[in-house]
């Protein structure tokens, strides 16, 4: 049995003016489990014409990685203002179909959806995941973003799906889109067992129907690069959420994780 099955589409990402480079929360949730040495599986999508730039070091990390074809390679150029990432959705994959979603799960007990945009994991798709008892953790990115090319844009019309998830990691952004501010009070009444509102260098709020409760961020020296974090973040919390930790502790140990993955040293 495979603990935690990482499902995404790997992106085209042009940083600040550079070179493309791969990327996407599957990229970089990949990167995340292979460090920690997790019992894991990818199954990833883009482009049969970009599959021999972005797959082969997705495969590098040492996982087991499955691919399939996407008519489209999804692709952002983005840069960074502070904690605050500036992006441009230059292209979007295809949705994924419930049924192969549901086969690159497999027997997995926890699922890391790696959604970009709303239309990657439909409800149905969703659903098809959180069978057989599988948990999901989603970003509620691939919730809020619509799939419109340019500046990114999002909306709080994201359907019938929180049923669906275990865990919904959220920044301040994406909070206000979902419940009107980024109070963690107002984030109890979205239902979901396990909110985890992250704000960069503010460190983050665990929400459950038990507890609300603060985790410091681990402060990192120096300007880094921060994409990726959040992943980090995500698949980190799982890792200690499968080893018995609660909640709260599972988030400091994401917070410390994350400042490790962004040390320049």
């Amino acid at each position: 049995m495979t603990t935690i099955a990482a499902l995404g589409h790997l992106t085209r990402d042009v940083v600040a003016g550079g070179d493309p480079r791969p990327g996407g929360g599957v990229f970089w949730s990949t990167r995340a489990l292979a460090r920690l040495g997790a019992d894991a599986s990818v199954r990833a999508s883009c482009s049969a014409e970009d599959r021999a730039s972005l797959l082969p070091p997705l495969e590098a990390f040492g996982l087991p990685v499955t691919w399939h074809e996407s008519s489209t390679t999804t692709e952002y150029h983005f840069h960074y203002e502070g904690d605050r990432r500036v992006m441009w959705q230059e292209a979007v994959g295809d949705p994924w179909p419930a049924e192969l979603a549901a086969e690159a799960a497999g027997d997995a007990t926890w699922v890391n959806v790696c959604a970009l945009t709303r239309t990657d994991f439909p409800p149905e798709t969703l659903a098809a995941l959180a069978a057989d008892g599988r948990q999901l953790l989603v970003d509620a990115q691939g919730l809020v973003r619509t799939a419109t090319l340019g500046p990114l844009q999002r909306d709080e019309h994201i359907g019938d799906v929180l049923g669906h998830i275990e865990v919904l990691k959220l920044n301040d952004d994406e909070a206000k889109v979902l419940v009107g501010s980024a109070d963690p009070e107002r984030l109890r009444a979205l239902g979901v067992p396990e909110v985890v509102l992250t704000l960069g260098s503010r460190g983050a709020w665990v929400v459950t129907p038990e507890l609300i409760e603060h985790v410091a961020a681990v402060p990192v020296a120096g300007e880094v690069d921060p994409t990726g974090a959040g992943d980090t973040y995500s698949v980190t919390y799982i890792v200690q959420r499968v080893a018995g930790a609660e909640p709260v502790e599972a988030a400091r140990i994401a917070a410390e994780a994350v400042s490790s993955f962004l040390d320049p040293s």
